[in-house]
């Protein structure tokens, strides 16, 4: 016989009921370190599905197309740079993605708003001063009207805000390929719009 805390007297049996206490307290410990049984790690046998995402602005369609495993999932008509201040071209990375930002320019601070230059959302690239959002004039959509980003509807800002990730990827084509042809069909006439007395930061 053992003795416990105060002279009680543990018996054969409590011995054997506290020893499978002990047993299974430390099979949950072992479970839950185990991959597989924890349930936020995969299970053997899962996969994570990785998903390569990449966003193709063509400036001569004006528009942007969002891919996921080179499929279309949405399209957007967009507005791009005007002749004296044209949009990027090349690749680029989506860097940050802020849900209500506020417009800054020189004394000036807009929060985030539909009359704000940069509308409700903003989807910031890696190259300064630009990048994709919302804006304040929807008319200028379809059109080569901004100061170098790339201009979004405000509900199209807002959906495609969603759909995207800081590191995806950003093709911004000054030129039409075989791909573009693909994605947005048949080319639109376009307009080209002199940029106005630039009240925005570099890029809007």
């Amino acid at each position: 016989m053992l003795k416990g805390k105060q002279g009680r007297v543990l018996t054969g049996r409590t011995i054997a009921t506290l020893a499978g206490a002990v047993l299974v307290l430390a099979g949950a410990a072992t479970a839950q370190s185990r991959p597989g049984l924890n349930p936020d790690v995969p299970k053997i046998g899962q996969r994570r599905v990785v998903v390569s995402r990449r966003i193709v602005v063509s400036i001569p369609d004006r528009k942007l197309a969002l891919l996921e495993n080179d499929a279309i999932v949405k399209t957007y008509n967009v507005s791009v740079g005007a002749a004296v201040s044209p949009s990027p071209t090349g690749m680029f990375q989506i860097v940050n993605r802020i849900p209500k930002a506020a417009y800054y320019h020189k004394a000036v601070v807009i929060p985030a708003s539909d009359r704000s230059p940069i509308g409700t959302r903003w989807i910031g690239l890696n190259k300064k001063g630009y990048g994709i959002h919302g804006t304040n004039e929807p008319r200028s959509i379809g059109r080569a009207a901004s100061h170098g980003c790339i201009r979004l509807r405000n509900r199209d800002a807002e959906d495609f805000f969603e759909r995207v990730q800081v590191g995806d990827a950003v093709e911004i084509r000054a030129q039409r390929d075989a791909e573009t042809a693909v994605l947005f069909g048949a080319l639109a006439p376009v307009t080209v719009a002199q940029a106005s007395t630039p009240t925005m930061n570099a890029g809007q």
